[in-house]
C-alpha cells in the first residue's frame, strides 16, 4: 500500500489499522486508541472555527483497542486509556498524565477537576532511570494558537518522554493529528503510523513536513 506520507524516518498510511498492518513492523507501541465511550469534544468553537461535537471514529466500543493489542502480542507497548472503562488486562504498570493548568467542568457534584489521563505500559523492555509514574506535561488547549484541529490532540513533550523509555521503530495505529509520530522524529526514530480519517492523515502529514522540532 503507498503511504500518504514518508520521509527518512516516519510512514504514515490512511486506512484502518486492522487491515493496513505496515505498523506491525515496529519494536514498541505507542498510541491512543478510541477509549470505547463514544468520545466528543464539546470544546466552545474558537477564533480558528474548529468543528465542535466532533466524535472520535470507531469510539462506541472497545473493539478496535482490542484487536490492536491482540494483534500487537506481548511486545512492549504504551497505551492511553480511562478509568471509565476496563484496563487492557496485560497491562503491567500504570502511568498517569497530570495535565497541568487543565480543567475541564468533568462531574460537578464533585469537589475536583479531571486534570488526569491513564497510561497503561504492557511487555517489557523499556529502559531509563527510575522515575515518578505521574508525569506533569501541559495539555493543548483549545485556545492555543498551534493545536491541531483534532479533538484529542496529545503534547509532543509528553510522548517524546514515553518514547525516550522504549528502543526501536514506534508503531501507532491511531495516529490522530500526529503527536506520536513528530516526538518519534525529533528523537531521530524511524516510526509507523496508521490513521483512519484523511483529514488527521492530511494533519499529521503537515506537521512532520516541518524542518524544524515541534514542541506543541
Amino acid at each position: 500500500m503507498k503511504p500518504y506520507y514518508e520521509d527518512d524516518l516516519v510512514t504514515l498510511y490512511h486506512g484502518d489499522c486492522r487491515e493496513v498492518t505496515a505498523w506491525l513492523e515496529a519494536d514498541v507501541l505507542v498510541t491512543d486508541p478510541p477509549y470505547g465511550m463514544a468520545y466528543e469534544s464539546n470544546r466552545n468553537r474558537d477564533k480558528r472555527n474548529m468543528k465542535v461535537g466532533r466524535p472520535i471514529a470507531g469510539d462506541n466500543d472497545l473493539g478496535a483497542r482490542t484487536a490492536m493489542l491482540e494483534a500487537w502480542g506481548d511486545r512492549p507497548a504504551i497505551v492511553f486509556g480511562t478509568w471509565r472503562v476496563e484496563r487492557p488486562a496485560a497491562t503491567k504498570a500504570l502511568l498517569v498524565w497530570h495535565k497541568v493548568g487543565a480543567g475541564g467542568m468533568g462531574n460537578l457534584s464533585m469537589p475536583w477537576l479531571p486534570t488526569h489521563e491513564e497510561i497503561y505500559v504492557l511487555g517489557s523492555g523499556f529502559e531509563g532511570k527510575r522515575s515518578d509514574s505521574v508525569l506533569s506535561f501541559k495539555p493543548i488547549m483549545s485556545g492555543d494558537r498551534d493545536r491541531p484541529d483534532h479533538p484529542t490532540p496529545k503534547p509532543v513533550a509528553l510522548m517524546e518522554r514515553l518514547i525516550l523509555t522504549t528502543t526501536g521503530a514506534v508503531a501507532d495505529p491511531f495516529a490522530g493529528s500526529g503527536s506520536t509520530l513528530v516526538a518519534a522524529k525529533n528523537l531521530g526514530r524511524r516510526a509507523i503510523g496508521v490513521e483512519l480519517e484523511e483529514r488527521y492523515c492530511e494533519i499529521a502529514a503537515r506537521r512532520l513536513a516541518q524542518d524544524t522540532l515541534f514542541a506543541g
